[in-house]
């Protein structure tokens, strides 16, 4: 090992790699992104998901402990079996074990956990783009009883850069017909450019039809009489001949005059 490498350890996961030629750390399986590789630029404070209780995050995020204790997050679940916890002394963690499938079971029992407790709860990997925000995710629909596509999208809105694998996806896919049964309609799963995303398979919602208002304009009044029930240039009728639905009677002096001469 080079002496500038051993004097220069990595700046995010402090541990002794090639960092600045793209090399995997041997401990924690971090490497460093080019430039090209890199998507929309992410806050160095971890993402709220639902306020003052659960945060999603990457390696970096964990990494950081004074911006952790910033945000009063005292529980880490860490999804990546080979990523180092830093701080055993200051926070409590909760490691998985398997590395080819996510046990949903066992990471939303420390995430309730930390809820009953009124804790504060980071669930990271190492890029906070698939296994961290497929947890968050299926402790959505657990919890919140929110469908697949409603949840995914409720991160996917507070942490763009988020990009579930087809396989995370998949066993997402299969977590919400535990929670609901098989009753519901599964929810498709597209693959597009920007990654996999899910049908929401609900009917688009109809918005209400908008009633046109119309404001009365000023008109000229060539007869120079009142307007009727706001009207302008309506001539009023004079109350004492004017009856709605009622039909015309002649005088009776005139109707008596004209019986008489008959």
């Amino acid at each position: 090992m080079r002496k500038r490498e051993r004097e220069n350890p990595c700046f995010v996961c402090g541990h002794y790699h090639k960092f600045e030629d793209g090399e995997v750390c041997g401990i924690c399986g971090h490497r460093l992104q080019e430039a090209t590789e890199k998507g929309p630029q992410q806050s160095a404070f971890s993402t709220e998901i639902l306020p003052q209780f659960l945060y999603l995050g990457s390696y970096d995020n964990a990494s950081r402990a004074e911006l952790l204790k910033a945000q009063n997050i005292t529980r880490i679940l860490n999804t990546v079996p080979t990523c180092q916890n830093l701080y055993k002394n200051s926070f409590t963690y909760h490691s998985l074990k398997e590395e080819k499938t996510i046990p949903f079971a066992e990471c939303l029992e420390f995430i309730e956990q930390a809820r009953v407790d009124k804790a504060r709860v980071l669930v990271h990997c190492m890029s906070g783009q698939n296994r961290s925000p497929a947890v968050v995710i299926a402790y959505l629909m657990k919890h919140k009883q929110w469908r697949l596509p409603q949840a995914y999208q409720w991160v996917k809105d507070r942490r763009p850069s988020i990009n579930l694998s087809e396989a995370v996806a998949q066993q997402l896919q299969q977590f919400e017909i535990e929670v609901f049964g098989n009753n519901v309609p599964t929810t498709p799963i597209y693959n597009t450019p920007a990654g996999v995303t899910f049908g929401f398979g609900y009917p688009t919602p109809v918005p209400e039809p908008i009633v046109p208002t119309f404001t009365p304009q000023p008109m000229a009044n060539p007869l120079g009489q009142a307007p009727v029930f706001g009207s302008v240039g309506v001539p009023i009728m004079p109350s004492s001949n004017f009856v709605f639905g009622a039909v015309r009677h002649e005088p009776r002096a005139a109707m008596d005059q004209s019986m008489d001469g008959s």
